[in-house]
């Protein structure tokens, strides 16, 4: 079964404008057949931009579709921006939206984590359920494998789509979870990347 996850071929282009404005500034977006909420901006998406506190530094958007979630925040907080996807098209209008909102920006075609490198301030994740268990998981797993010390990933997810499992999931994997938008299904979570211990000297 063919989903915006995994690129398809036999998916005849078709091209879309999006347009989404964020803290009174307007950003452009084209994006195209065989790409997640291909149309317009999903929910999820808005009420992640609209939870999250300021950020700084680095930011990993993973799975980031046509880009809108990364740019969005590479451009309100001049953050240092890589955009991930498994998708080459999906790969390509991030990159095109990137450089359309004049923001700059280093994209990687991966499955999850497998391509990318190095360790980021901030992850935002908006999961691919229709992936499966599975792969969403292996997102949290990588992401905590690639924050900084003290860095947070950001996940939003719907209740009907297991939020309550993404929870305990991210508990048992970042030791916490913390909610910060709680309302109509929908969850805004936080999971921060604790210091590793060092040792004192004896």
């Amino acid at each position: 079964m063919s989903h915006y996850f995994m690129p398809d071929s036999e998916l005849k282009p078709k091209s879309f404008s999006i347009q989404y404005a964020f803290k009174g500034k307007s950003y452009a977006f084209r994006s195209d057949s065989g790409v997640f909420s291909a149309r317009k901006a999903d929910a999820a998406t808005d009420l992640l931009l609209q939870n999250l506190p300021a950020l700084r530094g680095s930011l990993l958007d993973m799975g980031c579709g046509y880009g809108l979630i990364g740019i969005v925040l590479a451009k309100e907080y001049a953050l240092t921006l890589t955009q991930a996807d498994i998708n080459p098209k999906a790969v390509d209008l991030a990159r095109e939206n990137a450089e359309r909102n004049r923001v700059a920006s280093k994209t990687v075609l991966s499955d999850c984590f497998e391509k990318v490198g190095g360790s980021f301030d901030t992850v935002i994740i908006n999961p691919p359920i229709h992936a499966g268990k599975s792969v969403v998981y292996r997102m949290y797993d990588g992401a905590r494998a690639h924050l900084n010390e003290g860095g947070v990933l950001y996940v939003v997810i719907q209740k009907k789509h297991g939020a309550e499992s993404t929870v305990q999931k991210l508990r048992d994997t970042f030791g916490h979870c913390a909610v910060l938008y709680k309302k109509k299904g929908y969850y805004v979570l936080a999971c921060e990347n604790p210091p590793h211990a060092t040792e004192t000297p004896g």
